[in-house]
């Protein structure tokens, strides 16, 4: 058991949007925890609820059409979804930062850069202009950018410059957590190294915690300390980086693992999940993964399995995960 304390909970979060094409259940009952100073990563396909869960921790569902109907999200002992939005303001970008998926969209084409990160500065801060401009400074020479570009504007910076910038905006006033959303999506291999290096020492000089979203199971084994697995917008499975990696229970996870390439074997084609995720309008009954999963039984579709705790907070949402699977083979009728 770690000895570091609990900084972030999330409890039943149920979130949906409603749309002219009908509902969306984007997030079903969705809880874990992170520690502080720890590194949770999150891993799903699109359309899995990563984006809307991050959205929902730091109080951005647009409403309409996004509504939060239940759950809990307890911060440092308090609930994030009873404080009003002038508080959640103070706390937004101040305590909890994040980094979205796509620089090129996520800096405005009309403010330097430095005005940029002297805005979040200002705003929870009580500086003067010189001492603002400063940390602005600091800011940008701690991203590997030269202060001296504080007054150029994002277009004349490249895609990994600008995903820099948008580093500097979060930990500009030290958050507590980070939560970073597939923030090397739009980059190149050689620049999604520079930055994920580049973030995980600043999370160690800053002492910061990290939800990190992603669907790249090599970018979570170098930087996490715990992974969550989702799937369909509820957690499937969630456990340290080791157990996940070395011993997973869910078939999901299973699949998920057994299509990365591997240097020790040479095989002519990669393991793959087959079909698609469903549809968030017409969910399955029972667990959401059973119509693509291997080891479907009656069980599976008559009701929706509980997370359950199998041993050194390795927890799993399958009716198998404390025994042994069944033998490969479908259910006749399975889906329906």
């Amino acid at each position: 058991m770690s000895e570091e304390r609990e900084l972030l909970r999330i409890e039943d979060l149920v979130i949906r949007y409603v749309t002219d094409d009908g509902v969306v259940n984007a997030l079903n009952g969705v809880s874990l925890f992170l520690r502080e100073k720890h590194t949770l990563g999150l891993v799903g396909e699109t359309g899995a609820g990563k984006t809307t869960l991050a959205r929902g921790i730091m109080g951005l569902i647009p409403n309409p059409p996004g509504e939060i109907l239940g759950g809990r999200v307890i911060f440092e002992g308090q609930d994030l979804l009873k404080l009003s939005e002038a508080k959640m303001r103070t706390v937004r970008g101040n305590q909890i930062s994040m980094i979205f998926q796509d620089p090129m969209t996520s800096l405005n084409p009309v403010m330097t850069v430095g005005e940029q990160i002297m805005e979040v500065i200002r705003t929870h801060n009580k500086l003067s202009p010189k001492e603002t401009a400063d940390m602005a400074r600091n800011m940008l020479e701690m991203v590997g950018i030269s202060a001296d570009r504080m007054g150029e504007y994002p277009h004349q910076f490249s895609g990994g410059m600008k995903q820099r910038v948008i580093i500097a905006i979060a930990l500009a006033c030290n958050p507590k957590l980070l939560i970073a959303d597939e923030p090397t999506t739009a980059l190149d291999v050689t620049i999604q190294a520079q930055v994920l290096e580049m973030i995980r020492s600043l999370k160690t000089k800053l002492n910061t915690s990290m939800l990190l979203i992603t669907h790249d199971l090599g970018v979570v084994a170098q930087n996490c300390d715990h992974v969550a697995i989702i799937y369909a917008g509820e957690i499937v499975e969630y456990g340290s980086l080791r157990d996940i990696f070395k011993r997973p229970r869910h078939p999901y996870t299973q699949g998920l693992l057994g299509s990365i390439p591997s240097l020790a074997r040479k095989v002519k084609r990669l393991n793959s999940i087959k079909g698609l995720m469903p549809d968030p309008t017409d969910l399955p009954k029972g667990c959401k993964f059973h119509t693509r999963c291997t080891y479907t039984g009656e069980q599976c579709i008559a009701a929706t399995p509980a997370l359950t705790d199998i041993g050194e907070e390795h927890l799993v949402r399958c009716v198998y995960a404390c025994g042994e699977f069944p033998a490969a083979g479908r259910i006749p009728g399975e889906g329906q």
